[in-house]
């Protein structure tokens, strides 16, 4: 494959792409609210994610692009970081798709990214592409708002493919570094409840599935989730296992309001169920490593 374009890939899941990808495509392109400049044979260059600077020409012939932007959601729910959370979304979506529609040969894929968390709450039903039911609340609305910037826009040369990625565990980043922690200093127990389904997949199937999407082309929206969502009682006894710690201390929805607010976060990051398969990856054929929670673990922490 000759070119692929990351925007905003500069963070964890982008670092995970450039990674698996770096010896498969000629020509890797960053876009970066950095520095323009080439490290190691990846160019950087700089965009806002807003307007056109130059960035845009990029896009010219390349095979496949990733959109990665956006505002981290692990942070206080003010009036004004709900703002950027979905302007971060929207715009970077919107000035893309003009991009795509400037260019003399557009990119032959885009995927985008989305959220697992589109669905509802539930501990009842799992929740695929075709039967999954999408709830009512401020992270849904802005899965549903990026959504519909991705795919209002028809770009007839280029593929569209929504990513509904769950939590992604990596030994580098993401959500398994603080859990980790925790579980190594005896706060590894239940969080709210603990029944809570919890929707993860490990950083190797996380690229190998987006590998997987671009040479099957599949378009539409994709669970980017493991087939095991685990209840959060269970993952968090596993992860106490695999750490090697004897016990874990529950950690109650009052305590953890009390510990969210001084970390600015939000506790729905851990309360909501998230109960979603991956319906579609395994009907094209989808092989994973890590299907299960306990080797998933054991390698994170090899």
């Amino acid at each position: 494959m000759n070119k692929l374009i990351i925007a905003a890939g500069t963070g964890f899941l982008g670092q995970v792409l450039v990674r698996h990808f770096k010896n498969k495509f000629e020509e890797i392109v960053i876009l970066t609210r950095g520095k323009s400049k080439i490290i190691d044979g990846i160019k950087y260059v700089n965009w806002d994610a807003k307007t056109f600077s130059g960035w845009e020409n990029e896009l010219e012939q390349a095979t496949v692009l990733i959109n990665l932007a956006g505002k981290s959601v692990d942070c206080r729910y003010t009036q004004k970081n709900k703002k950027e959370i979905l302007l971060s979304r929207i715009e970077s979506t919107r000035i893309l798709n003009e991009a795509v529609l400037k260019c003399k040969k557009p990119p032959k894929h885009w995927l985008n990214s989305s959220t697992a968390t589109i669905y509802r709450f539930s501990l009842d039903k799992q929740m695929d592409e075709e039967e999954g039911e999408i709830g009512n609340n401020f992270s849904i609305n802005i899965a549903l708002s990026w959504e519909k910037a991705f795919f209002k826009t028809e770009t007839p040369n280029t593929i569209k493919t929504a990513l509904r990625t769950s939590i992604v565990l990596g030994k580098k980043g993401g959500a398994f570094i603080p859990l980790k922690a925790l579980a190594k200093i005896g706060f590894g127990g239940k969080q709210g409840k603990g029944n809570q389904f919890v929707s993860w997949i490990h950083e190797d199937d996380f690229a190998n599935a987006i590998d997987f999407i671009i040479e099957k082309e599949i378009a539409g929206v994709i669970n980017i989730v493991s087939p095991s969502p685990v209840p959060n009682i269970d993952f968090m006894k596993k992860l106490q296992k695999a750490v090697g710690f004897p016990f874990g201390i529950p950690l109650n929805t009052f305590f953890l309001e009390i510990g969210s607010f001084f970390i600015r976060t939000e506790t729905e990051l851990v309360l909501k169920s998230r109960n979603v398969v991956p319906k579609r990856l395994l009907e094209k054929g989808f092989k994973f490593k890590y299907e299960n929670i306990d080797p998933a673990f054991q390698n994170l922490l090899s």
